[in-house]
Order: structure tokens, then C-alpha cells, then sequence
């Protein structure tokens, strides 16, 4: 590389020392881990409860939706903002599961995913020095957008003892000055935790008293467990300061295909449309009318939350045996709970545990059984429903029963 490159980098990604850092990203670390165990002992096989993504394609009906749009010239040219069959499915979509009413021309916009959309929203609201409300632990790609725009993060912790709801009155006053935007997720990543109505009813007064906008990541809205299906925009004055994001990643097995949408207060959906413009040129056009064939089949999130529940009973089930400290979420495909401090072999060998991560890759190393851990607040690990099973309910049963059979001669201490 040419010497003076550099020093030419912004200081948002490390300024002269971009590219030095030998820092290891948990997720490459567990990558790495895989790999390693894999070589290591080739005839056990890898049981993957680490993976954020559904492990089923879309379903078959969406599938046909984007061959047959796909072979249409008027197709072909570039999205913008949308077309008119996308943001109207998803108007219906929150009608049918929600039970939200929402103005398809003013109120929704597509998005090439939830994540794209919370990299975008940041320029709609922060100057430098503006604070970001966030939870952590927390998904945190607009609290990382919002510090690009010299913007401030303030981390409000999730914690057992509050449900892992974030407690809203112990931000301090000095900060909520400065405050402008509050970022919720729930159904929640990586805790499960589910918003009940009242929640969102404090989020949205709280909102008003303290001149808040509230952007409330819904990508796992739709696959809760129960029959309630809870949106912050059921809230009578929600559309005042929120925005709503759905993805259909998850809820449709769609996680490759970069498609979902926000909706609520115009006002705030035309300036994500404004600066979406500058930033991308839309989804295309056949993905989301597919998408569009999607949100209007409820069945198909009902069904794939359905699933990812018998799961969890399975799961937790074992877990609950070996003395995880664990209970089955109100929704998603994600457990989350307090790593164990050591485990003691069949053999009396005892191995501590100083972290999350520490418990994590033992996970791996000794038992090709890979989780994510959650460090940020206390010792934790994520474990995931979403394990690929060849053979349907059967094969579910078979990958659970594997994970009790290699963990069983364990004890383990909390």
C-alpha cells in the first residue's frame, strides 16, 4: 500500500491506525473455533445453535412470486422508494397481525433490510454531540452510524432483575438534554425478551415528555409464541414520535433476499425516504412484490413461529435439566441466559469458566456444539432454535437429544 494511504482514512474507522488492530471479532473468534474442531475430531459432527438466521429457505409460494416477477420487463429498472404492491402488503400486513392502521402512501417505506435502514436513519437526526438512547445488549449498527455523525451513544443496560427492559428512569437528566432518539428491539436480540403494551404505553409518554424519537426494531414482532402480536404503533399516540421496523428475514425466511419496511409518523418516514434516496437506489422490484406475496399469507410467520416454539420446548427442556438458569422466551428463536462458572467431568477434571466467551469456545473445542456469548453485561451465552434438521419434527428431537448426550456428563456450577 502506498505510504500515504495511510494517513488518509477517517477517524471514524481508526484514522493512521485502520487496518492495524489485532483484534479479533467474537464472531470470526467462533468462526475460527468451528473450523479447529472440525479438523480437530472430523466424525463428530458440528451442532450449530449459534446461527442468527433462519435455517429453512423462503417458503415455496414467495419463491414462484420472484421467478414469475422476475422474468417481467417492468421490472427490470430501478425501485427508488418503492413501488405502490410492497408498501400496501405491508399496510395490510399490519392490519392483519397487529391490528395497525397505517396510510400505505405516507406512512411505510420499504427498506433492503432492517439493517440498512437503521445504517440510514442515523443522518435523518444526529448532529454532533446529540445522544443516542440504546439497550445493551443490543444489535448496534444505528448507535455505530450515529457516532460517524459525531453523535453520543448512551448504553442502557438490560438486566434480569428488570425483565430485560430497559429502565428508562435511570437515565440521567444531563443526558436525556441532549438527548433525540431512542432505539428499542422486541422482541429482543439476544435476550428473547418480549414488550408487553404497557411498556410500549411508557415508552411512547416517556417519548413526549423528553421530546424523544423512538425507533423500535421489529424483526422478530411477528413470530411470537402467544396469540397477542404487540406493536409499540398499537399504542394510541405512538405515531406522534415512533417508527416501526419490520424485516422479512425472519418472519418469512427471507434473510438473503434484503427486504422490509418502516412505518409510523409520516414526517419521519418521508425524511428516511429523503436520505434512503442518497443513499441507495431501492430493492428491486421483484423481491418485493414476492415480498409483497409474503406479507399477505399471515399462515407463513404463524407456521415458522410455531416451529421455532416446539423447539424451544425441547431445548430448554435439556438445558433446564443440566442447571441452566433458563426459560423459554414470549418469541424469536433465541435463548439467552448466564454462562455456568466451571463444569466438572465424568473424569473429575474441573475447567472454570471467566467469561461468556471462555464457556463458549469450550462449547466448540470440546463438543462441537457452537453458541454465541454475550459479555456486556455479566457472563452470558446465546443459544439458538434456528439448527438445520434434515429430517423435520424427528430430526429436531434427534439434534436435541444429541446436545443433552454430550453435555449430560457434565456438572455444571452457576
Amino acid at each position: 500500500m502506498s505510504s500515504h494511504l495511510q494517513h488518509l482514512f477517517a477517524e471514524r474507522i481508526g484514522g493512521a491506525n485502520y487496518g492495524k488492530s489485532t483484534a479479533i471479532y467474537k464472531f470470526e473468534k467462533i468462526k475460527r473455533a468451528k473450523a479447529a474442531a472440525r479438523k480437530a475430531k472430523p466424525d463428530v459432527a458440528l451442532i450449530d445453535l449459534g446461527v442468527g438466521e433462519p435455517d429453512e429457505m423462503a417458503f415455496p409460494a414467495v419463491v414462484r412470486t420472484l421467478q414469475a416477477e422476475a422474468a417481467k420487463p417492468e421490472n427490470r429498472g430501478y425501485a427508488d422508494n418503492g413501488g405502490p404492491d410492497f408498501r400496501q402488503a405491508a399496510a395490510r400486513y399490519l392490519r392483519n397481525l397487529f391490528g395497525v392502521e397505517v396510510d400505505p402512501e405516507t406512512e411505510v417505506l420499504h427498506s433492503i433490510g432492517s439493517k440498512a435502514a437503521l445504517s440510514i436513519l442515523p443522518a435523518c437526526f444526529i448532529n454532533p454531540g446529540d445522544v443516542v438512547l440504546m439497550t445493551v445488549p443490543g444489535y448496534p449498527v444505528f448507535g455505530t452510524h450515529a457516532k460517524y455523525y459525531g453523535g453520543v451513544v448512551h448504553n442502557i443496560p438490560l438486566t434480569a432483575a428488570n425483565g430485560f427492559l430497559p429502565d428508562l428512569e435511570a437515565v440521567p437528566a444531563d443526558v436525556l438534554a441532549k438527548a433525540k432518539v431512542l432505539v428499542l428491539n422486541y422482541p429482543n436480540n439476544p435476550t428473547g425478551a418480549c414488550a408487553t403494551r404497557a411498556f410500549f404505553e411508557k415508552v411512547v409518554a416517556f417519548a413526549k415528555k423528553h421530546r424523544l424519537v423512538v425507533i423500535q426494531d421489529a424483526a422478530y414482532g411477528s413470530l411470537h409464541f402467544g396469540a397477542e402480536q404487540v406493536s409499540i404503533l398499537q399504542v394510541p399516540g405512538a405515531k406522534d414520535v415512533a417508527l416501526e421496523l419490520h424485516s422479512l428475514s425472519k418472519s418469512h425466511n427471507m434473510t438473503g433476499w434484503r427486504i422490509g419496511f418502516v412505518a409510523g409518523n409520516a414526517l419521519l418516514v418521508k425524511a428516511y425516504g429523503d436520505v434512503k434516496d442518497n443513499s441507495d437506489s431501492g430493492q428491486f422490484l421483484g423481491i418485493q412484490k414476492a415480498g409483497a406475496a409474503g406479507l399477505d399469507e399471515v399462515a407463513i410467520p404463524r407456521a415458522i413461529a410455531a416451529k421455532y416454539s416446539r423447539r424451544m420446548d425441547l431445548l430448554v427442556g435439556v438445558l433446564a435439566k443440566l442447571g441452566f438458569q433458563v426459560r423459554k422466551p414470549g418469541a424469536g428463536f433465541f435463548l439467552y441466559m448466564p454462562a455456568p462458572k466451571a463444569a466438572t467431568g465424568p473424569g473429575g477434571a474441573r475447567v472454570a469458566f471467566e467469561s461468556g466467551e471462555a464457556f463458549s469456545q469450550w462449547m466448540i473445542t470440546e463438543h462441537l456444539i457452537s453458541t454465541v456469548p454475550w459479555d456486556d453485561c455479566g457472563a452470558f451465552v446465546r443459544f439458538s432454535v434456528t439448527f438445520v434438521s434434515d429430517k423435520g419434527e424427528a430430526g429436531e428431537a434427534e439434534v436435541v437429544a444429541e446436545v443433552a448426550r454430550r453435555l449430560s456428563p457434565w456438572k455444571f456450577e452457576f
